[in-house]
């Protein structure tokens, strides 16, 4: 199973590059359900990996001018704050079982499912502006205006950020499969710059996350973690070079669809 959890982590790598999102969505199953990791963990882990893995594909992704640094920031800055507290002092304190009614529930069957209801709705919202973009530009017999400039709600992006970054403080996620659409449907932002400025914001918000884990004592498993890191490597460097043949609407409808299957997946095997 750990030769299938290194050839999936290069998957990873490709996902996260060629979409900006959809590596913690991977990361995690692949710690989980292959490596054996515990969710609660394995969330950890898969910021580091997310973390490292992203960085490495925004440098590649700035030197060709697709990341907006100040639209970055200004996402970035509100979602590492609320990530860093969320792993340093939210995780610590969630009961390991919930009650609900006359139902008990483990943290971790909450944590995927909640991981996997987020995606959902995320894929519907990216589905949705894909195929109305596809529509408009059938009805009109011309090319969709993607570097059309419109009104940035700034304010929508600060509470998005930080909305972002408690669920990737709670979830593990890098929060690409929420990042995406905020740049996308918030600041119409054009699939390719969405997809640069989404792993510059990962980047930074995973690996100053995961400094709360290191906080609260986590392990590294090596030479598992090490491996891993390697595998999603390789896959980021062959990323970039398969997103630059995709147009933006084609992007968008990998990202949403993709992430609407894990979503399914993941749903089915925790509660089936």
């Amino acid at each position: 199973m750990e030769i299938i959890g290194y050839l999936s982590a290069s998957l990873m790598g490709i996902v996260l590059g060629v979409i900006g999102g959809g590596g913690s969505v991977l990361t995690v199953p692949i710690l989980v359900y292959l490596m054996g990791i515990a969710p609660d963990i394995a969330t950890g882990y898969s910021l580091l990996i997310v973390g490292l893995t992203a960085a490495f594909g925004a440098i590649r992704y700035f030197r060709q001018g697709l990341v907006d640094i100040p639209a970055s920031i200004a996402f970035a800055i509100p979602a590492i704050l609320a990530v860093y507290g969320s792993r340093a002092y939210l995780m610590p304190n969630i009961p390991s079982q919930f009650e609900i009614a006359s139902l008990s529930f483990a943290k971790n069957v909450i944590i995927m499912v909640v991981f996997a209801i987020l995606m959902l709705l995320s894929a519907i919202l990216m589905l949705k502006k894909a195929y109305q973009h596809t529509d408009s530009h059938l009805t009109s017999a011309s090319t969709f205006p993607t570097e059309a400039p419109i009104h940035i709600n700034w304010f929508l992006i600060i509470i998005e950020g930080a909305v972002v970054g408690v669920i990737t403080g709670i979830l593990g996620a890098g929060g690409g499969f929420l990042i995406i659409p905020a740049l996308v449907l918030l600041m119409g932002m054009p699939m390719h710059k969405a997809v640069g400025a989404s792993l510059f914001i990962i980047a930074l918000k995973s690996l100053i996350g995961f400094i709360g884990d290191l906080q609260n004592g986590i392990v590294i498993e090596m030479p598992m973690i090490p491996l891993l890191l390697i595998a999603t490597g390789i896959g980021m460097f062959l990323s970039t070079h398969i997103s630059s043949r995709l147009e933006s609407q084609t992007l968008q409808k990998i990202f949403a669809f993709f992430t609407l299957i894990i979503a399914v997946v993941i749903i089915s095997k925790e509660l089936l």
